[in-house]
């Protein structure tokens, strides 16, 4: 086994502490990768609160790093190179989803970078908040050049759960979209709606979003509480990418929605209730996503670095790993929190 040291959750109290771990000895398609830097994204925040029994937890799932050694098989990388790892670190590889390069939706289900389970030794897979991970080669990813590593750790994570909707519901030139909520995924989705060519708007709650949404490329705002606004926006967006985390009506969401378009459902993943008047009345769809496969993650890392997108983040030593948690948890951030893990040394 491999002794490194990371962030992790243990027992009653939800405080993570540095801890010494293990990870596994290189099989040959394996990567050793360094971990510079990882973002904080909100399913880590649910990990840690959700836990069961007061299970050993260590979060982190959107990562860049460089390679420190390879196994026998692995070709496609060398020690020194840059990489980038996202929420999936393996799957069936034998499934229709899988052969489509849709590993994010394996019929077995995708081993996920944290709390799941290995498929050759049945281990818990332990984070990202660590200063090495192991990992197959075919699920780490080239960090393009000129993109800061420390900024794009969360498209690996945020980045490619919006980039996903967004080409399969064709934005682009000519296209209406709007994105409802402006944080990490959100403030992502309206960068990449804006490098598409689509016509952008952010849905907000607060006026106060205004300049935000300007300076990310949007052509306006629509307060989602004024009423006015939003009759006034009635049936005027092809797409709706609706990043919102906390439970709510999609009823007015939808009634934004124009004529056989989309309300892409990201940011709540608990039941919903939709009105069938709300999709009968225009033809309208009701779609959902998440992360994404290997082959959209290359192209959306490889537009990203041709377009110069990268999250807006503060930076933290890992040390503040639980202020940024308890920050995340009180919506204090714009736009995501990533960890430098150099503080593990």
């Amino acid at each position: 086994m491999r002794n490194t040291v990371g962030w992790q959750v243990e027992g009653p109290s939800p405080t993570l502490r540095r801890a010494p771990l293990e990870r596994r000895d290189l099989r040959p398609d394996d990567l050793a990768v360094r971990v510079d830097y990882c973002g904080v994204c909100h399913t880590d925040l649910h990990a840690v609160s959700a836990r069961e029994g007061g299970r050993r937890l260590v979060p982190g799932h959107e990562f860049t790093g460089v390679v420190t050694e390879t196994g026998p098989a692995v070709t496609r990388f060398t020690a020194g190179d840059p990489v980038a790892v996202g929420n999936i670190v393996d799957s069936c590889g034998e499934c229709a989803m899988c052969r489509a390069g849709q590993e994010n939706f394996c019929h077995s289900f995708p081993t996920l970078t944290y709390d799941g389970t290995d498929r050759q030794d049945g281990s818990v897979t332990l984070g990202g908040y660590s200063r090495e991970y192991v990992v197959r080669d075919r699920f780490a990813h080239p960090l393009p050049a000129g993109l800061d590593p420390a900024a794009a750790a969360p498209l690996l994570c945020a980045g490619i759960t919006v980039w996903e909707p967004l080409r399969a519901l064709g934005a682009g030139q000519g296209t209406r979209v709007a994105v409802a909520g402006l944080g990490g995924l959100g403030h992502l989705a309206v960068k990449m709606a804006v490098a598409l060519g689509a016509d952008t708007t952010v849905i907000s709650r607060s006026p106060d979003k205004a300049g935000d949404a300007r300076r990310l490329g949007a052509r306006g705002l629509l307060v989602s509480t004024d009423p006015e606004q939003m009759a006034g926006a009635r049936g005027r967006f092809d797409v709706v990418i609706d990043t919102i985390s906390s439970p709510h009506d999609l009823g007015p969401y939808l009634r934004l929605v124009a004529m056989d378009g989309t309300l892409s459902h990201l940011g709540h993943l608990g039941p919903v209730t939709v009105e069938t008047l709300d999709l009968l009345i225009g033809r309208k769809k009701l779609s959902s996503a998440g992360s994404g496969g290997t082959p959209a993650t290359a192209a959306m890392l490889h537009f990203c670095a041709e377009h110069g997108i990268t999250a807006d983040i503060e930076l933290l030593p890992s040390a503040q790993v639980n202020e940024a948690l308890d920050r995340l948890r009180r919506g204090d951030v714009r736009y995501r929190f990533v960890l430098d893990m150099s503080d593990l040394d």
